[in-house]
């Protein structure tokens, strides 16, 4: 049984309230980084772009990383420029699970010289099994261990299921 969570003019608006949070942290900024952990992360970082497009005159650069979720052991993969000089950047992803992808995400950005790195997560679901802490989230769900959440794209609106 699919029960949802979120729709799409909810997660419209927790992105918009990302955009405006971002922003506020972003003051001493003439750029935004934003980095999306590839699927599901990269579509809510999209989103959180579009919506910082509409609010700001900043110079917006979005990038995406991609680690195997199964084994995140795996080389991580990205397309951020070595070659730029990045202050703060902001990780997103779309649900918090265990906290295993954000934290070998982190573990990959640790080697660039960043002066902060902020976390955002549209979920989280309060099951962390890693030390991670997110700065910004959407909603806390608190779930079965074994149930799962899903972002989904239907009918090119997105929304949140929990199955």
């Amino acid at each position: 049984m699919k029960t949802e969570v979120l729709d799409e003019n909810q997660i419209m608006r927790i992105c918009n309230r990302f955009a405006f949070q971002i922003l506020e942290n972003s003051d001493d900024f003439d750029d935004i980084h934003l980095i999306g952990i590839k699927e599901k992360g990269f579509e809510v970082a999209k989103i959180i772009e579009n919506e910082l497009k509409l609010i700001s005159n900043k110079n917006i650069c979005l990038n995406s990383i991609k680690i195997n979720k199964k084994n995140p052991k795996d080389p991580v993969s990205s397309d951020i420029n070595l070659k730029t000089k990045y202050k703060t950047i902001f990780l997103i992803d779309d649900v918090l699970n265990t906290g295993k992808t954000l934290t070998y995400s982190l573990s990959f950005l640790l080697k660039f010289n960043f002066k902060s790195i902020k976390t955002l997560v549209l979920i989280d679901r309060n099951h962390k099994e890693f030390p991670i802490k997110v700065d910004y989230k959407g909603i806390s769900l608190s779930t079965n261990i074994d149930d799962n959440i899903k972002l989904v794209n239907d009918k090119k609106k997105l929304k949140a299921v929990l199955f």
